[in-house]
């Protein structure tokens, strides 16, 4: 239940304290004075858009708490969903500044709106004179089947599993449209694979066969460079070899007079035996080099293929070509990979849809059994509150489709006089009629939900005398169940409450300020009497305020 709230700077309201009744909590003031402005400003707390233009101060921040007193454990999970610390005094707090940037908070923790919202929703539901459009929302005449087959649990479990489903399927679209788009490269991709892996390339294979292609194609001129230079080295009779041996001898024949000479020799016979190798290793090469015109064949054709892998995937190595193969590879494998997570994840789909079905069977054979016992409540309301000859009718179709409640659809028929076959509920009822048909709906509700406040803007629409009376114990009624506030014109409801406070606007000052304030019994005498005939009530009005207020 809503304890206390807190208004600062808030249209024409600069600074207001509410604390409120756990039972039926009347407002009343006249026209204009602020009471639904009030409703705008709780509003703020449920999460609703803000803006500055409705300051009563534009220097000024504005900030709008309330306290609740919370009973119901249910809201334990979706504190803990949010991360906030769940207090049975909680309070909900919104500022927002001077440059329109808002800020929201539970028990001092930061929050979105959306949070703000789905927690607020949790605690209040305000019914406006203008929310009798409501009625003819599917949505709401169904959620009124649904709330007096109490299979919240099951209906809550299936909303779950359906989002999933939604979820699966649009996954699975995203998952089709890649492996359409897929398979619609698939030919071309597959070619460039084969094209690959046919042509079986391997590391370094390029480099080494272009060197070895150029040996080839100078076989002639490097035989002869390299029969001169072991000539050179070895085989002449002035070659390098004889000499550096005579060498050798000249200085191993000192080398015994001063160790320098010894040293100097050790390096000569090095540079000796080094310059052999050298030969050796010059006249293997000039043995191997042998000019062979099919070899060259060979590699200019497998050069060949490798030129035109490059220029076809403008590339400039094997390592790239290697890695456009690899990339292909991994391309086919992810499109076969696709199909079976496509497959897998239909199944999963026609699994979930299975039970969804047969959850939303179970939902519909309760909303079947709930109907009677909605139309015969709702009639029975009716009654209560001036209407002996109304009959409703809710109509359940099947749909060919799931959706997020089920496979039904709802439609509620209304007929306000005998003899009148029920229509749908927007074409035939009045305003007072639609006014005294959600008050119907929304007592019945309450027996069923564990919403802690209730909230009624000016229901009184359209109704007055014995009618109102009616409407007003129906009213007094529901604060068994839970904390009401309700806004009204009518004496008769107003009596009802309570607690009674008073809007009134003060003119006193600068600028107009609305404020509030509970009135004690005698005040209360006194404003229902000028309820029943205005201002400056006789004894009459009096007596009535007082029979009505019970006194």
């Amino acid at each position: 239940m809503l304890q206390k709230l807190s208004i600062r700077n808030y249209a024409l309201i600069d600074s207001v304290e509410l604390k409120l009744d756990k039972g039926l909590n009347i407002i009343t003031g006249e026209t204009g004075a602020g009471k639904s402005i009030m409703l705008g400003a709780l509003s703020l707390i449920l999460g609703q858009r803000a803006e500055t233009k409705y300051f009563f101060n534009q220097e000024k921040k504005c900030i709008i708490e309330g306290q609740f007193l919370l009973t119901d454990d249910t809201l334990h999970s979706l504190f803990e969903e949010h991360d906030i610390d769940f207090y049975e005094e909680t309070i909900l707090r919104r500022e927002i500044s001077t440059d329109g940037k808002s800020r929201a908070f539970i028990n001092d923790t930061p929050v979105t709106l959306g949070v703000m919202k789905q927690v607020g929703e949790k605690l209040i539901d305000i019914h406006s004179q203008h929310a009798t459009l409501e009625i003819n929302d599917p949505g709401f005449q169904l959620s009124v089947v649904d709330t007096l087959a109490d299979h919240q649990s099951l209906l809550s479990q299936y909303r779950k599993g359906y989002k999933q489903y939604k979820k699966h399927l649009q996954h699975l679209s995203a998952l089709q449209t890649a492996a359409d788009e897929a398979k619609s490269r698939q030919d071309y991709e597959q070619f460039l694979f084969n094209e690959l892996e046919n042509a079986n390339l391997k590391t370094d294979e390029q480099s080494l066969m272009e060197i070895e292609l150029q040996t080839l194609n100078n076989a002639e001129s490097i035989k002869r460079s390299l029969v001169n230079a072991y000539g050179l080295l070895s085989d002449q009779e002035a070659s390098a070899l004889p000499v550096l041996k005579e060498v050798v001898v000249q200085i191993q024949a000192i080398e015994r007079f001063n160790p320098d000479y010894a040293q100097l020799n050790d390096r000569l016979r090095s540079a000796l035996i080094e310059l052999k190798d050298i030969a050796a290793e010059t006249l293997n090469l000039e043995e191997s080099t042998v000019f062979n015109p099919l070899r060259i064949e060979e590699i200019n054709g497998r050069l060949d293929v490798i030129y035109t892998l490059q220029q076809k995937h403008k590339v400039n190595s094997i390592e790239d070509l290697m890695g456009i193969h690899q990339k292909l590879s991994d391309n086919l494998n992810n499109l076969l990979s696709s199909d079976e997570e496509i497959d897998r994840l239909n199944q999963e789909i026609a699994q979930l849809k299975e039970q969804l079905e047969q959850m939303a069977a179970t939902l519909s054979a309760d909303r079947g059994t709930s109907i009677i016992a909605t139309e015969q409540q709702v009639e029975a309301v009716l009654q209560l509150v001036g209407m002996p000859n109304a009959k409703i009718k809710i109509v359940k179709t099947p749909l060919e489709e799931l959706n997020k409640d089920g496979k039904d659809n709802v439609v509620l028929l209304f007929s306000a006089n005998s003899g009148q076959p029920p229509a749908p509920v927007g074409k035939v009822a009045s305003g007072g009629e639609l006014s005294r048909l959600m008050l119907a709906l929304k007592s019945i509700m309450a027996k069923h939900t564990a919403l802690p406040t209730l909230i009624f803007d000016e229901i009184d629409t359209g109704i007055s005398g014995e009618t109102a009376l009616r409407v007003g114990d129906v009213i007094g009624d529901l604060e068994k169940n839970m904390q009401v506030m309700c806004i009204t014109h009518l004496p008769q409801i107003a009596a009802k409450g309570e607690a009674h406070y008073f809007v009134y606007k003060n003119e006193k000052g600068v600028r107009p300020t609305t404020g509030i304030r509970r009135l004690a019994p005698e005040e209360r005498v006194h404003v229902i009497a000028e309820m029943l005939s205005g201002k400056d009530p006789g004894l009459p009005a009096i007596a009535n305020a007082k029979e009505l207020l019970g006194y």
